[in-house]
């Protein structure tokens, strides 16, 4: 009886599916085109096929009705709303529909030709396409048979000889040439050639050069299937473009509106270190700005400067708008260019007011508030002022801990200043971006009822800076952190003495270190393929203090650890590695690798890691099976005591990777699957006989597991993320019974309850 049931569900559900692949509604005669495909005919041996076959299909069309084979929910919907619809639902259905692509529509002779043309770009010069269409009842698609040879490849380029210094530039940037004997030829490689060499020559003065100005001559050798390039300068280039030109007057509007003539020039003017400001007061001083404008009076024009220019005062952060304006110059000598530098300013000061209602996975739920002020110019040297004021509180509302409740209010602030601040004078560098120093005073405050009050202050100074557009550098010689912990209840104080190792990570410490991160991101490169992110840093706390007291004959230990103002200073070295690699696929779909290890050390003064430099496993960002910091240490169960959630131990060991396939649903609403793993651990110097330390023989097998599900809402600007997990691995189970996926069981309430979690969060995990 069952398996009829089934049946039956199977054929109504393919009857439905059936139904939306749109054929139902096509004009009477008509066929719904459904695609082509490629064949490639040849004789002896062809290299590179996919990449050929890739390169017709790129010339195929056009493209087929979207959808899911035998399915068009799209085109079903267009159909079915008819010409001309009647009523909100069947015009919505209009609206969101996709109209059909009919065989009547496509023009094969047409497209034959133009794959053989894009077949003759990737060398590929006497391809000959034929095709055959293929009809069925309701659809009908396109056969195109491409007969080809084998690609030319390129003998050799020839340069142009050197005559003149137009001609020599072109010579001497040979060495750094894209084009190499033995590949094939194509046509693009050819394009971004031309596009290389005439970047060299914008940064040597030849501000009106062109790409189309030059040309590649070649000649075939069929014997062999080669081709010989000679590079030439065509001969009907303009006079303008074959010369080098110069800078010679330098203005520079800092209040320059939109609506304003962009090649006018004002009256007021402030002259100042061979440049003319457009105003008799500016609102920053016109030395900070010049360290911005690379293009000089007096120097060749650089389109490399001109770029340098553009991106250091946009990244200053007080404009909107930036531009450069090059016009020849009104002299008696040729060759000489006015540069005219119009900056839209932001405004100068900024209020914005943030509230959100945050729940988390220990039942705590309550409002957070962050305020925030910008001054983007606060000492007239386009310094930027941040005073932030956060707030939240949090509750259980139900339960056997309801009422029980935490707050905490985090002032905080931040100077960035457009330079390095050091004892010595800089070079002038040709970075795009602008070093900047940072100085950042914080203050934090927890009440959590019935335990504690911890009061936390921060001092940074330090600096930020990039050397491209993947590559940024943060050093922080400076790094204080003081905490302290007071009014300890005494069911908090019971709950430390039962574990030391807990206890001594929230005795009061005092950390005083420097630190410093590196980070590579690849994906500000939106093309490319694959995409890789690097992001390291390192941190060292408390030798100089110990040095100083062991030059004084002072002994450093745990038991008779050294103080600053009163309190124990920590001594250690940590590290942290994150790895991912990003692969973009032709559908918008994507495969996320992440692999993260991270140690700390506690040495001299210490023995265990500051709780707040502790790494912790699981949660949102982490492996999202289990609940925020709920993974090890090692074998070690956390307590299922939400109440005392906040008291989970943390580890000197971290090792996580995680797996996810990310594809999109419908527009802004985005899937995926996922797989993370992880752990973390102990060092053997950490006095907590409770918790097993690291060993590099069991680790391996002290990995929780977890998969999952996710949705996300993503509109560009904010991503509101839903993930469900559930636990594969639990490395607190006996040895050999860990692994749990034989135990699932989705309709078994007290399973879903213990093992379903939904993580809800904001942004993507990595």
């Amino acid at each position: 009886m069952k398996h009829s049931v089934f049946y039956k569900y199977v054929v109504v559900t393919c009857l439905l599916l059936a139904s939306c692949s749109g054929t139902k509604y096509l004009p009477k005669g008509e066929k719904l085109y459904t695609g082509a495909d490629i064949k490639l005919e040849y004789t002896g041996k062809i290299k590179n096929r996919k990449a050929i076959k890739a390169a017709a299909e790129s010339a195929v069309r056009p493209k087929p009705n979207k959808g899911f084979p035998g399915m068009r929910p799209k085109l079903w919907m267009y159909m079915y709303a008819g010409e001309a619809p009647k009523g909100k639902f069947k015009k919505w259905l209009k609206k969101k529909g996709e109209e059909p692509v009919l065989l009547s529509s496509v023009r094969p002779s047409a497209t034959s030709g133009f794959i053989d043309a894009k077949l003759f770009n990737n060398g590929i010069f006497r391809s000959s396409t034929e095709y055959k269409v293929i009809e069925k009842k309701k659809t009908a698609k396109i056969i195109y048979t491409c007969h080809i040879h084998k690609a030319y490849t390129i003998k050799e380029l020839k340069f142009p000889v050197a005559e003149n210094e137009l001609s020599r530039l072109i010579a001497f940037s040979e060495e750094k040439t894209l084009i190499s004997p033995g590949s094939d030829y194509n046509l693009d490689a050819l394009k971004t050639e031309r596009i290389r060499i005439d970047a060299v020559l914008k940064d040597n003065g030849y501000f009106y050069f062109n790409p189309d100005y030059l040309y590649f001559g070649a000649d075939t050798s069929e014997t062999d299937k080669t081709v010989t390039l000679k590079l030439a300068i065509k001969e009907d280039v303009p006079e303008k473009a074959l010369h080098v030109y110069r800078i010679n007057n330098v203005y520079i509007d800092p209040d320059f509106s939109l609506d304003e003539n962009k090649d006018s020039i004002k009256n007021d003017t402030l002259h100042f270190e061979n440049a003319f400001f457009m105003a008799k007061e500016t609102k920053i001083r016109p030395r900070v700005l010049l360290r911005s404008v690379y293009l000089r009076k007096g120097e060749v024009y650089s389109r490399k400067n001109h770029n340098i220019t553009l991106n250091r005062l946009m990244s200053m952060g007080n404009f909107k708008f930036v531009r450069v304006n090059l016009v020849e110059s009104d002299t008696s000598a040729p060759g000489y260019l006015d540069a005219k530098v119009l900056l839209t300013a932001m405004p100068k000061r900024t209020f914005r007011s943030e509230i959100d209602l945050v729940t988390k996975s220990n039942d705590f739920t309550g409002p957070r508030q962050n305020l925030t002020y910008q001054n983007r110019n606060t000492f007239n040297g386009a310094e930027l002022l941040n005073l932030n004021m956060a707030g939240s509180f949090e509750m259980q509302f139900s339960g056997k801990n309801k009422n029980i409740f935490s707050y905490s209010l985090n002032p905080k602030i931040e100077l960035y200043i457009p330079r390095f601040i050091v004892p010595f004078r800089t070079p002038r560098t040709n970075s795009m971006y602008i070093p900047k120093t940072r100085i950042s005073l914080g203050y934090n405050y927890l009440k959590r009822m019935n335990y504690f009050d911890m009061y936390s202050f921060q001092f940074l100074f330090g600096y930020k800076w990039k050397e491209d557009i993947r590559k940024e550098h943060e050093l922080n010689p400076i790094s204080i952190n003081y905490t302290s912990v007071k009014n300890q209840s005494e069911e908090f104080r019971t709950l430390l003495e039962a574990n030391p190792f807990l206890k001594k990570s929230y005795e009061e410490q005092f950390i005083a270190g420097a630190t410093y991160s590196y980070s590579y991101n690849e994906q500000v490169l939106p093309m490319k393929r694959e995409q890789y992110f690097f992001y390291g840093s390192a941190e060292i706390a408390g030798n100089a203090f110990s040095l100083a007291r062991a030059a004084g004959g002072e002994k450093i230990s745990p038991d008779n650890p050294g103080r600053i103002i009163g309190s124990v200073y920590s001594q250690y070295a940590r590290i942290s590695l994150d790895g991912r690699s990003y692969f973009n696929f032709h559908n918008k779909s994507k495969l996320v690798l992440r692999l993260y290890a991270g140690a700390g050390k506690p040495y001299g003064n210490s023995s265990t890691l500051p709780y707040i430099k502790q790494f912790f496993s699981g949660g949102p960002n982490s492996i999202r099976a289990f609940h925020i910091n709920s993974v090890g240490p090692g074998s070690y169960q956390q307590s299922s005591d939400k109440k005392n959630a906040f008291l989970q131990l943390g580890g000197d060991i971290k090792l996580e990777s995680n797996i996810e396939y990310r594809f999109d649903i419908i527009k802004f609403l985005k899937g995926a699957v996922f797989a993370d793993a992880g752990n973390i651990w102990l060092m053997k110097s950490n006095p907590a006989n409770t918790v097993p330390a690291f060993s590099v023989t069991k680790f391996y097998d002290e990995i929780a597991v977890g998969a999952g599900v996710g949705l996300r809402a993503d509109v560009s600007f904010f991503v509101l993320r839903f993930d469900l997990a559930m636990p594969l691995r639990k490395p607190w189970l006996d040895e050999g019974h860990r692994w749990v996926y034989d135990r699932i069981s989705f309709g078994n309430p007290s399973w879903r309850s213990e093992n379903l979690i939904l993580n809800v969060a904001i942004g993507y995990p990595f």
